[in-house]
């Protein structure tokens, strides 16, 4: 097996490039190898692991690796099946610095072993993003219309949005192409807002990229079977099967996907309405969610995605089939909660609206349906009115006498015309900053209540990240990367300071199996059978856990994070421990001196609660 690691780096100003071996041992993968690049080059680094183009499942996925626009930190973001194509190249990393003139395509192009030809293509933006479907789709089908021809085999195409000129959180998108032609299968690397950073600090808009290298990849099957019979006594693609169950269909759910397989089990614990449903009682959530997702939101997606099986991969083989689809809509657990119930939104045709001018302007889906939701709750309390977001109505936001269909769609318009606000800046809405800097600015001049009611997790001076959706004390800890599951996100109780060493567990946990590339939705057995397939192939096992373990404590040693600014981030973490206790019948003396905590001091127990998760996360992350 190659026993380096192969960086191009680009200058985009000059368009000068050179190549770069690291060796396998000092680094690994995308994340170690990038964070480092990132930390002392400034790039932005985009790569595959060492087990791309290999047989395992799941191990073609396409990391991004920089400082991120929104969370002010360097974050990491990827993106499904983007690697298999990458791999052609004959590269394991793309190391971007430098600014092109003028908003350019880059294309990378690598036939038959000779040298890698790069091209950067000015581009007309504004032109191009009012074409076809528009925006971010217009500028992927521009992109293949003026480079597909060059090459052999179909090549890849990753885009960004006009979210990404005017926004922190501009996400990267990019579809399978096959026969000459884009798939509709999208696949984004959203958060983290690189796309954002790929647009505004390096000037580039688009990547094209594939070649005809074929490299020494894995692809014994006997000998990948006999590592799985010695540790599960199942072949390879048996406990694949077994480990995606959730992401293809299950049985006893009789649904499939993220979405379908999150939205049936909810129940109670369902977040809507900006996150008001914390204060309902458990009854009142449960029929919503009875109501409204199970008797309607989910049904429809039953009826429509799962009984037609509309579903396919990320453009790599695989068993999982996670991208469950009606036509051109992709439907994913977060995306369709943030713009679904937490936008007031329990309609597939409506959020289907919203979801796609999202993914027209090429936001990170899960911040903006955040924002969107919380400016929302503004309108529907009258703390910002409409003429100051420059909307014509507002939102129906309260379960009580909610229309399904026609409710759900007067919300979804209203959340294009704000996603249409947040791009052309009209009125008070400017978010070129980020949300947070707009949300403190809106507490000073207009009620401090429009920044209580939004829910984020603070970095540094202005950095944001809006949690992922479940209502978890572990989604608002005080971590180096929110906003990705680097941190434990289970329903169960844990004291603050075992939660925060949980979270560091977790983190290197996904680090295992980012740092090989490889797709997250395989991690059942791939966190365990990594480093011995590490050790098999390089005889680098227990190097290479030191050094994930290494690289976890150095993005520790950046964290920045700030103590909750927004109240109902506490109220967040209280109710959350209150229902764990009244719903879900845990009996812990711990978890009741906690909530007898916030119930007397609020504000001193969410401090001494935060501060006992960073402790925690700190002791466990220590420099070695």
């Amino acid at each position: 097996m190659e026993n380096t690691l192969k960086v191009l780096f680009i200058d985009a100003q000059t368009g000068y490039y050179r190549m770069r071996r690291y060796q396998v041992g000092e680094f690994f993968g995308p994340i170690d190898l990038g964070f480092h690049l990132a930390a002392n080059h400034g790039t932005l680094n985009i790569g595959t692991g060492l087990l791309a183009g290999s047989i395992l499942p799941g191990s073609n996925r396409l990391f991004f690796v920089g400082y991120s626009a929104c969370w002010h930190n360097i974050f990491v973001s990827s993106m499904g099946g983007a690697g298999l194509v990458f791999d052609n190249l004959g590269i394991n990393m793309l190391a971007i610095r430098g600014r092109a003139p003028s908003p350019s395509i880059l294309a990378l192009n690598r036939s038959h072993g000779e040298e890698v030809e790069v091209e950067l293509i000015p581009v007309n933006l504004e032109s191009v993003w009012r074409q076809g479907r528009g925006g971010t789709f217009a500028l992927l089908q521009h992109a293949l219309d003026r480079c597909g021809g060059r090459y052999e085999k179909d090549p890849r195409v990753l885009a960004v949005g006009p979210a990404a000129a005017e926004t922190d959180m501009g996400a990267i998108a990019s579809a399978p192409c096959r026969d000459g032609k884009l798939t509709l299968v999208d696949t984004w690397a959203g958060r983290g807002g690189l796309g954002s950073r790929l647009l505004q600090e390096y000037g580039i808009a688009s990547l094209v990229y594939g070649g005809t290298v074929v490299d020494e990849d894995f692809r014994d099957r006997k000998v990948a079977d006999e590592w799985f019979q010695k540790r599960y006594q199942m072949t390879l693609t048996a406990k694949d099967l077994a480990a995606t169950a959730k992401y293809r269909f299950k049985d006893d759910v009789k649904t499939g996907g993220t979405f379908g397989v999150n939205f049936s089990a909810l129940k109670g614990r369902m977040l809507s309405f900006n996150y008001r449903s914390i204060y309902m009682d458990e009854g009142e959530r449960v029929e919503l969610h009875r109501k409204l997702v199970l008797d309607h939101y989910l049904k429809q997606f039953n009826e429509v995605t799962i009984a037609g099986k509309q579903q396919a991969t990320c453009g790599e083989p695989c068993v999982a089939v996670c991208k469950k689809m009606n036509k051109e809509f992709k439907k994913d657990y977060e995306p369709y909660q943030t713009m679904g119930p937490l936008s007031g939104i329990f309609d597939q045709a409506a959020a289907e609206k919203l979801n796609e001018r999202a993914a027209v302007y090429g936001f990170d889906a899960i911040s903006g349906g955040c924002v969107v939701s919380w400016l929302m709750e503004c309108l529907a309390e009258g703390w910002l009115k409409p003429a100051e977001l420059g909307v014509s109505r507002t939102p129906c936001f309260s379960p009580k006498g909610f229309r399904v269909e026609a409710d759900s769609m007067l919300n979804a318009e209203l959340g294009v015309e704000l996603l249409d606000s947040i791009i052309q800046r009209r009125g008070l809405l400017d978010l070129s900053r980020g949300a947070r800097k707009f949300a403190r600015a809106m507490s000073r001049t207009k009620d401090k209540r429009i920044l209580d009611s939004f829910v984020y997790n603070a970095n540094a001076r202005n950095g944001w990240m809006t949690p992922n959706q479940y209502w978890v004390p572990g989604a608002l800890a005080p971590m180096a990367m929110m906003g990705k599951y680097y941190f434990f996100y289970d329903g169960d109780f844990l004291p603050p300071r075992r939660l925060g060493a949980k979270c560091a567990e977790r983190m290197h946990g996904e680090l295992l199996i980012d740092n090989m590339g490889m797709c997250r939705f395989h991690r059942g057995w791939a966190e365990e059978m990594l480093p011995e397939i590490i050790g098999s192939l390089y005889g680098k096992k227990e190097e290479y856990l030191r050094r994930v373990a290494m690289t976890a404590t150095r993005i520790h040693s950046r964290n920045a994070a700030v103590f909750w600014e927004s109240e109902r981030n506490v109220d967040f973490v209280a109710t959350a421990l209150q229902r764990l206790r009244d719903v879900e019948g845990v009996k812990d003396a711990e978890l009741s001196r906690w909530i007898d905590l916030f119930q007397k001091d609020r504000r001193e127990a969410a401090l001494s609660y935060w501060y006992e998760m960073r402790r925690g996360a700190d002791e466990a992350l220590r420099e070695f």
